[in-house]
């Protein structure tokens, strides 16, 4: 008998201890009981997990929102906790409760744990037990519990009879008209899924009008939800149907009082000319989209223009360049000199875009001209936007008129009187590097390169030094032994001893790309000759760059050349370089 009860008091144990530890003062301790649910569970067993520790969890749903959050999360994964999907209705209790509480990133994670166990309910279970869940959240007095109730239809609708089905429709409807605007905002930002799981006739005859509705509300913030489905709903009807029931909504929201609804309408414009296809967006879409590319507001220009590509793109070949040259380059003329910078940003990150649309003709004469202009602008994003699509430009008119249009303007920046101009050039020149090829590169950009490495300012020679670095990845170390190490080479003899350090920055990061041979065999004995330089700020970086070079050296020169260098400046008068060499020689020794 003592050990029947010793073998219960055994068995009680688990749950006694979560008892008391969600009994807990402490936050963190409540918090860390939760995480460790399914361990608790493992050691109960399925049945008792079923018959005790969710109904347990179910009567104590009050604590913390994080206390809250984790378990919303930790039940979503009980299913085989409780004994397979034949038991997952057992977790709806306590997700129900956390549906309806304040917090709304709770209400969110308890949905989705919701949406999960669904998916292992039988049709049978789901008319028995999760459908009349939704159906109490649905009807709830509480916003919390209709708003959470929106989520919920589209996995359940697909698996239900028919007039369940029809249940669940009115219950949505309900929802869409509810006088809470969160609950309409719900509603409307949920409409699109469920939309897709519901018949078409029933899409055109139940949804479509709770779409139009939910599209004229009073709350900007469920009108910019509807216009957001518009693309989902749009695409789940046949072409004769669209005109009549989406493009009316499509037109009022495009022109909509606030600004945000016109933004959503502009963000999603893509998806939504793919789904109404080519006839209404040439004779619909085109001209709302030429009036939000000149919207009043500058985050709706800025979502416009950043769409301007793929929405060329997608236009009916038959009419794709008279509406391109008629409607939409007019305003791109406009969005390039946009006074806000995101706005130009937007448009330099897709307009190079253009150029294999519009062909070379057109490219040249209408759109260089932009492309121009964008890559002398003031903001550095935007050149940068320029500069990173050369490519696409490139394949359609051909290095040399690409390098006769935009090389002056890439020049002209590189030798601006305004240092940050000139590092933004610098920082891009690998890219221009890649996209414009080495003999174009050698020919045109090389000796700019090199006459950063002199610059007046320390921030251009720095970048300078690690633009070189760089290029030596892109077009290899035998290309970095003719071309550039000759004319750095040539700095270690200059008269400036700002010009003679340059040479020692540049060795540091070379040594790192054009391996040992090169770096033993050309670079070392220029660096151990300046270890005799009159100047101690040179002579310690001898020593810097002699350790930063040792990993990159045959080892056969260490002993008998860099050694003897390094011992000869550890007895410097110089303080300074004293240190450096005995830090180098310890560095090496290591």
């Amino acid at each position: 008998m003592a050990a029947s009860d010793s073998g219960t008091d055994e068995s009680l144990y688990p749950i006694a201890v979560l008892i008391d530890e969600l009994k807990n003062e402490d936050v963190q301790l409540r918090l860390n009981s939760i995480k460790k649910l399914s361990t608790i569970a493992l050691a109960l067993g399925v049945e008792r997990t079923r018959s005790e520790l969710i109904p347990f969890l179910t009567d104590t749903i009050y604590d913390e929102d994080e206390v809250l959050l984790a378990l919303a999360e930790q039940l979503g994964n009980f299913i085989n906790l409780v004994g397979g999907g034949e038991y997952a209705h057992c977790l709806l209790a306590p997700l129900e409760s956390l549906a309806t509480v304040e917090e709304t990133v709770v209400r969110d994670k308890a949905v989705a744990s919701l949406r999960a166990v669904a998916a292992h309910h039988t049709p049978q279970a789901l008319e028995q037990h999760f459908v009349p869940l939704v159906q109490r959240l649905a009807g709830g007095d509480w916003f919390t519990s209709r708003a959470s109730a929106c989520g919920l239809f589209s996995v359940c609708y697909t698996r239900v009879s028919a007039p369940v089905k029809a249940e669940l429709r009115q219950h949505f409807r309900s929802l869409c008209q509810d006088d809470t605007p969160m609950v309409r905002r719900a509603a409307a930002y949920k409409l699109g899924e469920f939309a897709r799981v519901v018949e078409v006739e029933y899409v055109k005859s139940d949804l479509i009008p709770m779409f139009v509705y939910l599209a004229q509300d009073e709350q900007d913030s469920v009108r910019l939800l509807a216009a957001e489905a518009c693309a989902a709903v749009a695409a789940l009807l046949p072409p004769e149907d669209m005109e009549q029931l989406v493009m009316p909504t499509v037109r009022a929201r495009a022109g909509d009082t606030s600004w945000r609804v016109r933004y959503m309408v502009a963000d999603k414009f893509v998806e939504l000319q793919q789904a109404v296809g080519p006839e209404l967006a040439r004779s619909d879409l085109a001209p709302i989209f030429h009036g939000l590319l000149k919207d009043t507001e500058a985050e709706v220009r800025a979502a416009a223009a950043g769409k301007v590509k793929d929405f060329c793109m997608n236009l009916d070949k038959a009419h794709q360049e008279h509406i391109i040259m008629t409607m939409i380059l007019p305003q791109i003329k406009d969005l390039v000199c946009d006074p806000n910078q995101h706005v130009k940003s937007a448009l330099a990150s897709v307009i190079m875009g253009l150029s294999p649309i519009v062909g070379r003709h057109n490219t040249i004469e209408y759109l260089l001209p932009l492309f121009l202009t964008q890559l002398k602008d003031e903001c550095p994003e935007v050149r940068l936007n320029i500069i990173s699509n050369l490519e696409c430009v490139n394949e359609v008119i051909g290095i040399q008129q690409l390098v006769q249009s935009l090389l002056p303007a890439i020049v002209e920046l590189a030798e601006d009187t305004k240092w940050r101009v000139r590092l933004a050039i610098i920082e891009h020149m690998p890219l221009l590097a890649g996209q414009l090829g080495q003999e174009f590169f050698d020919e045109k950009l090389t000796g700019l390169c090199m006459s950063w490495l002199v610059d007046h300012v320390y921030a251009i020679r720095e970048a300078a030094t690690l633009n070189l670095k760089k290029l030596v990845e892109q077009y290899g170390a035998q290309w970095a032994e003719t071309n550039v190490i000759p004319k750095v080479m040539a700095l270690s003899r200059e008269q400036n001893y700002l010009h003679r350090m340059t040479y020692l920055f540049c060795i540091n990061v070379l040594s790192e790309v054009c391996g040992k041979d090169i770096t033993t065999r050309v670079l070392l004995p220029t660096v151990l000759t300046m270890a005799d330089d009159e100047v101690a700020n040179v002579r310690f970086n001898v020593a810097k760059t002699l350790q930063k070079m040792a990993p990159f050296l045959d080892p056969a020169v260490i002993q008998p050349q860099v050694k003897p260098v390094l011992e000869k400046l550890n007895v410097d008068p110089d303080v300074d370089v004293k240190y450096f060499a005995s830090e180098a020689i310890a560095g090496i020794a290591g």
